[in-house]
């Protein structure tokens, strides 16, 4: 899909929410008695600038608009289902991709200006890892029946 305009990329993002809704239907389905999911969505490496060039990729126009609506298909998913939580990855992440260390964006983490991506751009590094399950276990508190 990289490279691909938001036109083009409409039916991807359609198959995907109908997909997301078939698994979450079929797990719901599993758990007659009830069930809590937690759904992370998708961070972003450039911090919202969006300029791929800063992680080493060919400039993509509608990259950011791509990846907004995929992560609008996930809360709109979400919320047509009360047990299940949309886990705030995208916003956790923002201020530690390319340009964690640009103290001028609105991005910018004075308490941690640190790049939370591996080499290859798209997975955590340790640091982010260690976010992603701190995220998830704040949510869980937040929001599990279990814990209120």
């Amino acid at each position: 899909m990289y490279g691909a305009t938001l036109q083009q990329a409409e039916p991807w993002i359609a198959s995907f929410r109908s997909r997301l809704d078939e698994m979450l239907d079929k797990i719901e389905s599993c758990f007659p008695g009830g069930c809590e999911i937690y759904l992370g969505d998708i961070y972003d490496p450039t911090d919202g600038v969006g300029d791929a060039p800063s992680v080493y990729l060919p400039h993509w126009p509608d990259g950011l608009a791509i990846h907004a609506r995929y992560n609008a298909a996930i809360a709109d998913s979400a919320s047509s289902r009360p047990h299940v939580h949309v886990v705030p990855l995208h916003r956790t992440f923002l201020g530690h991709g390319s340009h964690c260390r640009q103290f001028w964006r609105a991005t910018y983490v004075r308490d941690d200006p640190t790049y939370w991506y591996y080499a290859n751009i798209e997975d955590p590094n340790d640091r982010g890892y260690d976010a992603i399950r701190r995220v998830f276990l704040n949510s869980i508190v937040e929001h599990s029946a279990l814990a209120h």
